[in-house]
């Protein structure tokens, strides 16, 4: 295995101001990896290019993409995963193939009759460029997508450049380890639910602890993000996918996705996903209320559609609260747990769009646990084991403090 990681350099400005106030004059000189085009146009020059994009895959306001293709890049084919590479399709929905309107390339949907390039899709292709923004949590299917493009790379001898971008979760590690009994499309790794990754670093991950298929090595080339660390606040230039469409809804995102594996809608079918959280049993005891709809592109067929929901209302929270405790919140789900009239319907997969919460959280005690009205500090307590053996693994592969 090679691995290039192209030379940059870490401007830490004002390093006698308190750290936060620091960590925001710094995030407005964060370059993105796609930003530093000095760093890999050279390298790219005379090569067959292929691509695996979303609409998160931006230099400035332009798509990856576009800019390369004016550039002269000869971008053979791009590769789209969940969500289609224009990002017109909703989660869950397969995407199928087709040629950009924009540029005529050719279009090969990672997420549905296949999800990794075939020996063909690659024949015609010198290498490969990953740039897609992640949010740092398991559930999130890009790091997935990114682990069968790697072993797609190395079982064809294509070496991968991956333009890092940051974790706007970055500061959190946080959550169970997966188990890996528990193994699915939302959780292939044992890392926890908030990983505390960039995608590059997740690569490094990957490769270095042998969880790629047959424990191959990918050949992976790195242009890390420039002035940048974990701890910084880091706003996304825009929405990673369809439902998370605001700042408030990716920083909660770590905390209120685990709702998937309850009975209650957690706000699909609304302009606010992951920032409200209800049910219609649960009227009379909370006064907020909101009416899941059919949304095109987001949700098209939300739990309790067009039936007004009662519950928690998490668009005003301060997600500082979660940045200083450095902990996913899971009072919210005890909480919610203890006010619901009809207990036994909370965890019971009644609806094709739940999860089982075994499957969603990674573990399979935290059901009974809830259900016992164990404490969170006892909770915590059965993750510690899992968790602090992550943290010292994690440190390994960190390209940023």
């Amino acid at each position: 295995m090679k691995k290039w990681i192209v030379p940059f350099v870490c401007l830490f400005i004002f390093s006698n101001l308190p750290s936060f106030a620091a960590d925001a004059i710094n995030a407005k000189s964060i370059r993105t990896g796609a930003d530093q085009t000095e760093k890999y146009l050279p390298f790219l020059k005379g090569k067959r290019v292929a691509i695996l994009a979303n609409p998160t895959t931006i230099i400035g306001k332009v798509h990856l993409v576009d800019s390369l293709h004016k550039l002269g890049v000869n971008i053979v084919k791009v590769f789209g995963p969940e969500h289609g590479f224009r990002g017109n399709a909703s989660a869950g929905v397969e995407v199928a193939d087709e040629k950009d309107r924009a540029t005529g390339i050719p279009i090969i949907s990672l997420y549905g009759k296949k999800n990794k390039p075939s020996k063909e899709d690659l024949a015609d292709v010198d290498i490969m460029i990953y740039d897609i923004q992640d949010v740092g949590v398991r559930f999130y299917t890009n790091i997935n997508a990114l682990s069968r493009l790697m072993e797609a790379c190395a079982d064809n001898g294509k070496e991968l450049l991956i333009l890092d971008r940051p974790n706007p979760n970055g500061y959190l590690v946080d959550g169970p380890v997966l188990d890996m009994k528990y193994r699915s499309g939302i959780g292939m790794f044992p890392i926890p639910m908030s990983h505390g990754l960039t995608v590059a670093e997740f690569a490094q991950m990957a490769n270095g602890e042998g969880w790629l298929a047959n424990k191959v090595k990918c050949s992976l080339r790195i242009v890390p993000v420039a002035n940048y660390n974990h701890d910084m606040p880091y706003t996304l230039p825009v929405k990673p996918s369809p439902n998370l469409n605001t700042q408030q809804a990716i920083l909660l995102y770590p905390s209120t996705c685990m709702f998937e594996g309850v009975y209650l809608n957690h706000g699909r079918g609304t302009m606010y996903p992951f920032t409200v959280l209800g049910s219609p049993e649960l009227k009379g005891i909370y006064s907020f209320s909101y009416t899941p709809t059919s949304i095109k592109g987001m949700a098209e067929k939300p739990l309790f559609m067009d039936q007004e929901c009662y519950g928690l209302d998490l668009r005003n929270y301060d997600v500082e609260k979660l940045r200083k405790s450095k902990k996913i919140n899971i009072g919210w789900i005890m909480e919610l747990y203890k006010a619901h009239p009809f207990k036994e319907k909370f965890f019971e997969r009644l609806s094709d769009q739940m999860n089982s919460i075994e499957v969603q959280i990674g573990v399979g005690e935290f059901r009974q646990q809830i259900i016992n009205g164990v404490s969170e500090e006892e909770i915590r307590k059965s993750w510690e084991p899992g968790l602090s053996a992550y943290k010292e693994m994690r440190k390994k592969y960190l390209l940023y403090p």
